[in-house]
């Protein structure tokens, strides 16, 4: 059975492994203060081409923003996100688990505008009720849509007006930047956002996010944040060697291209045979609205996602490409649906 449940089903990138095993019996410094993790997050600055942020590496996604989140917030202060946003839906509770509240706002794209935010900050007034502090955003959404350099921009001059944070949740990050409809640079996000993080998990790596703060006032003592989340690995060069190895060269771009690549084949392959899709996507998530009886048949020999019910003979599956998916999987997918119609 080949899956196309996420992008994370494979294991790491041959290079990584190979950097991992060719490192493995030397000793270094720990708790990410080794050779590995500082050059690596030397290259992310220049990437990013800032050399006053600050960067650090954990784990995986869920972590890094209970940790940032949990961190960056006064206690009677809240987040905002989209409803379908990963901090408000697939995180069981963390954020709210550390104290503060998540404020959701309906969305059938997945983004987060001013004209969307100012209501939230009008019914919350006074000091009966949660301060609302942090606009969480996710680049590409939890729908597949990405944000344009634009729609950053008023999302930033809004939060500097209202005295908000801006935080990008990068898990599929890659994915965005290598949209053929993307016209963001890494750079733009450290001019633009307060805090950020470059997910590897879902783009090559075993493990590891990078955490960007870019704003001076959230950086203090962050990493005993970090420790007290149970977050500061021990061999954090397990991290420092991923990401030097996805950011030496263009790898981590040329990962996530190939994932983009596979999706659009899907999506093209599957327009031709009629089908329509919930929502616009331009990156390595698909969401088309298929027969339920199609689903059954495909998922003898596929795993994926069935995301919504539309009626009764229909519903919306979700399709996840990853850096390592085969051109022949996705062929043979649209093929099964076509030979599965007739």
């Amino acid at each position: 059975m080949y899956s196309f449940k996420n992008d994370y089903s494979e294991g790491a990138h041959p290079r990584i492994l190979n950097a991992l095993m060719e490192s493995n019996l030397k000793q270094t410094e720990v708790y990410g203060e080794d050779y590995y993790t500082k050059k690596a997050i030397k290259l992310l600055k220049q990437r990013i081409k800032r050399n006053d942020i600050d960067i650090h590496l954990l784990s995986g996604g869920t972590q890094t923003n209970l940790t940032a989140i949990s961190a960056f917030l006064r206690p009677y202060e809240a987040a905002i996100a989209a409803n379908t946003g990963h901090i408000f839906v697939h995180e069981t509770g963390a954020i709210e688990a550390t104290g503060h509240k998540v404020i959701s706002i309906k969305v059938n794209d997945g983004k987060l505008s001013p004209s969307r935010i100012e209501p939230v900050l009008n019914t919350h007034g006074d000091e009966h009720m949660v301060k609302p502090r942090l606009v969480y955003i996710s680049d590409p959404t939890e729908m597949g849509s990405i944000y344009t350099k634009n729609e950053i921009q008023q999302l930033s001059k809004f939060c500097i007006k209202n005295g908000l944070l801006l935080y990008v949740d990068g898990a599929r990050l890659g994915s965005a930047l290598c949209s053929e409809e993307n016209d963001i640079e890494l750079s733009d996000l450290g001019r633009l956002v307060d805090s950020f993080y470059i997910g590897g998990t879902k783009n090559g790596a075993l493990i590891g996010e990078a955490l960007v703060i870019c704003k001076d006032s959230l950086k203090e003592n962050f990493r005993f944040y970090i420790k007290q989340k149970g977050a500061l690995l021990a061999k954090g060069r397990l991290l420092g060697i991923q990401f030097l190895e996805l950011f030496k060269d263009n790898l981590y771009f040329n990962l996530a291209k190939h994932s983009n690549e596979m999706a659009n084949l899907l999506k093209n392959g599957i327009s031709k045979l009629g089908y329509k899709f919930f929502t616009y996507s331009s990156s390595n998530q698909i969401f088309p609205i298929i027969p339920n009886k199609l689903i059954k048949k495909l998922q003898d020999k596929y795993s994926f996602c069935i995301w919504k019910k539309i009626d009764d003979n229909n519903s919306v599956i979700r399709l996840v490409t990853s850096w390592a998916t085969k051109e022949d999987s996705v062929l043979a997918f649209i093929e099964d649906m076509k030979n599965f119609i007739s």
